[in-house]
């Protein structure tokens, strides 16, 4: 029997709630193609409405603006996020390995396809190394916290600071260290894609890299 994967994200993010129609999911399924295919900047709910062969109009009738719809998709990442975060740590006592688990997580590719899932978690791993800092990088970012629309993301780092803090309870900063672990990740694996010069990744070490620097930075501070 497949079980079918689905998160309840903030109903202050969409006008109509995607996880409870057929477009609705083809909406966001469709925006996270176009979206790591484009880019965010060059993404448009017209272009969306053509790729999706359905009237423009239909797609605000679920999103308000696409600033919203980004918002939906980074919230729903980190909500799966936790999930695995959740499955992946449930057998393991050892602090220090659960820190690991957790670096190796934030800093490798995950699967195109996880089962019970409707999206290309690929390519919505590569949305939020790219994009995901320009949902609350904005001018209205008080008003729209306001709201609790970054709650996963702050439940996610929660969580990593707790596994911080049983690992050394004499350190005074692990909410900042859990927010920059995931942080940093995304910016040591996007420059290392893509600006290698800023980071000491080599073609040894690529697809370590990112987990290897994270940990050392961690374990360097950790003890």
């Amino acid at each position: 029997m497949d079980i079918k994967i689905s998160f309840k994200v903030n109903e202050a993010v969409f006008l109509r709630d995607p996880e409870k129609s057929d477009l609705g999911r083809t909406i966001i399924k469709n925006s996270i193609d176009l979206i790591n295919n484009l880019g965010f900047e060059a993404f448009t709910f017209k272009k969306l409405a053509i790729e999706m062969g359905t009237a423009e109009a239909s797609i605000y009738r679920y999103f308000e603006n696409k600033h919203r719809l980004l918002l939906y998709i980074i919230s729903w990442y980190w909500k799966y996020m936790d999930f695995l975060l959740d499955f992946q740590l449930q057998n393991l006592t050892d602090q220090k390995i659960k820190l690991k688990t957790i670096i190796r997580l934030l800093t490798h590719e995950l699967p195109i396809h996880t089962g019970g899932l409707d999206y290309n978690i690929k390519f919505l791993n590569q949305i939020v190394i790219t994009e995901s800092s320009k949902v609350y990088l904005v001018k209205e970012v008080n008003e729209i916290n306001k709201s609790e629309v970054f709650k996963p993301y702050k439940e996610l780092c929660a969580k990593i600071a707790t596994v911080i803090t049983a690992y050394n309870k004499k350190y005074a900063y692990p909410k900042s260290l859990s927010s920059t672990i995931i942080e940093a990740a995304h910016h040591q694996q996007f420059f290392s894609q893509h600006l290698p010069r800023l980071t000491d990744v080599t073609p040894k070490n690529k697809n370590e890299f990112a987990c290897l620097f994270i940990e050392n930075l961690v374990f360097g501070v950790l003890g």
